[in-house]
């Protein structure tokens, strides 16, 4: 995976961001981090009983170490603590793009407690370049929530068919799709700067 290597090389960050109970050692989010140690975790103080301020704040506290170019993976129940950090702080640091991988519905009737506390999600177009990464069948987010997330982020719906959580249980070790899809979202944020200095050049 070049793109990525040369991403990191050059100085910029990628930051993993678990969802609730953190990812374990054979989840994809913690075998991308073996496989190239740059990458950095967002951490959260308690990872079973998620508090919105509590979560959003740690993700202020690791994005704003640094002012290199950035670049989020998410998922599930981080994508909605992204989507609270962004209305409050997006505009106002590095972060060009982001991944929101099966974002957990935190309105679901069937949600845990502790996702109460997430309501209501913010409406609002993410201020970055922002790829939703869905699952037909993701028992933690339907379809038509999935579609809905995606349009009031103006982010772009990328659907995986049978893919459940996209977490170890539904399968996804190591993910190498996930990597591909991470390597074509640092390729969209590079295509962008290109026609951002051809503007200013004109």
């Amino acid at each position: 995976m070049a793109t990525i290597e040369r991403w990191l090389s050059a100085g910029n960050r990628i930051l993993i961001a678990p969802g609730w109970n953190n990812s374990p050692a054979d989840h994809w989010q913690s075998i991308w981090q073996q496989q190239y140690p740059q990458i950095e975790r967002i951490e959260q103080d308690d990872w079973q009983h998620p508090k919105a301020a509590d979560w959003v704040r740690s993700f202020e506290q690791k994005i704003a170490e640094s002012d290199a170019p950035t670049i989020i993976v998410a998922h599930s129940l981080a994508c909605a603590t992204l989507a609270h950090w962004a209305a409050l702080f997006g505009r106002n640091r590095a972060v060009q793009g982001v991944l929101l991988v099966a974002p957990a519905d935190v309105k679901r009737p069937e949600a845990p407690d502790e996702f109460q506390g997430f309501m209501p999600l913010p409406s609002i177009a993410l201020p970055f370049t922002s790829w939703v990464i869905a699952s037909d069948n993701d028992p933690s987010c339907s379809v038509d929530r999935a579609v809905q997330l995606s349009q009031s982020w103006r982010s772009k719906l990328h659907w995986i068919e049978n893919g459940g959580h996209i977490n170890v249980e539904s399968g996804h070790g190591q993910w190498p799709e996930g990597l591909q899809l991470l390597e074509q979202l640092i390729s969209k944020i590079h295509e962008q700067e290109m026609l951002i200095e051809l503007d200013i050049s004109q």
